[in-house]
């Protein structure tokens, strides 16, 4: 039995975890009480007791809780931004390349990407990778999210009855271009620049629908060479799809709850638009998360998730 602790199951990323791995017999699932769940002494002491312990919590009180572990058998699946773009760590993308899903085998230290930085590493990290798109492009991403993705307090000013007339159509944020995912977007595709990212929230609880568009004149080929180059990079994957887009509209809810994802080329050879569409609770977070502990844990790294 693997002994699994996760440290802020009271968010909404911990709670989709514990929900899903409560089903499991192959592991012992446990969390700390709610009047000693902040408690120092009590959180390093289940730190130290578990195989795996994963990490839903705020920057600051996750590089705590890695502080607090002196036990070198403990492996920690740490879904804030405080250490993915830390070289010590694993980026938790197992798609994006064969070397990162066999270091996932065998790691000890483990960031989860964040939901807007999936959507678009999952477009542009093989794009890049494989020069179809120069690194120095001018990239802009356009992503469309559930209000989940703001936690606990944006959940509850949606639900509010009382809420404000604005929160009923799409509010656009991050306009100073400072947003937290911008570090990672940029190192792990490795590009020269960071994109220009607008992110949006919208009135529905969960998905996530994020857009990258390409002029053909400035990258190495056509719609078609994008479509293949997405396809051959995820052709193994369990969980990504590469289509062709055909249809005039995209509800960003499409996969809410499920934990897999959908990348769509369209456009023309003049204009291309690549869409990918996942839940960001599941491949952009929880969903990720799970199957990081089921590769570094030797199961299917499918078990537990939706798709």
């Amino acid at each position: 039995m693997v002994k699994v602790f996760i440290d802020g199951n009271v968010g909404t990323t911990g709670l989709r975890i514990e929900e899903r791995l409560s089903k499991r017999d192959d592991i012992e699932l446990f969390t700390l009480p709610e009047d000693i769940r902040k408690d120092s002494a009590a959180r390093k002491d289940a730190l130290n007791n578990a195989d795996i312990a994963f990490l839903c919590l705020p920057d600051a009180a996750a590089i705590e809780a890695v502080s607090m572990i002196e036990n070198p058998n403990t492996k920690v699946i740490d879904t804030s931004t405080a250490h993915r773009t830390d070289p010590n760590w694993t980026y938790g993308f197992p798609e994006l390349n064969e070397e990162i899903k066999n270091s996932l085998k065998n790691a000890k230290r483990v960031a989860v990407p964040g939901c807007h930085a999936s959507g678009f590493l999952s477009i542009v990290y093989p794009l890049v990778k494989n020069g179809v798109v120069p690194s120095s492009y001018p990239f802009v991403c356009y992503s469309l999210t559930g209000y989940s993705g703001g936690g606990k307090k944006m959940i509850a000013e949606y639900n509010d009855a009382n809420r404000p007339q604005d929160f009923e159509g799409p509010r656009q944020y991050a306009f100073a271009q400072m947003h937290k995912h911008l570090p990672e977007m940029k190192k792990i595709a490795g590009l020269d620049q960071e994109p220009i990212f607008a992110p949006i929230v919208g009135d529905f609880y969960s998905g996530m629908e994020v857009s990258v568009p390409l002029f053909g004149k400035m990258i190495n080929g056509n719609k078609d060479d994008v479509l293949n180059c997405l396809s051959n990079n995820y052709k193994d994957s369990k969980l990504i799809k590469v289509l062709p887009l055909e249809q005039n509209f995209m509800s960003a809810s499409e996969l809410s709850m499920k934990d897999n994802m959908i990348i769509y080329v369209g456009g023309n050879d003049d204009r291309i638009m690549v869409v990918s569409l996942f839940d960001n609770l599941g491949k952009g977070a929880s969903g990720a998360a799970i199957q990081c502990m089921n590769i570094m844990c030797g199961f299917d790294e499918t078990k537990s998730l939706n798709i």
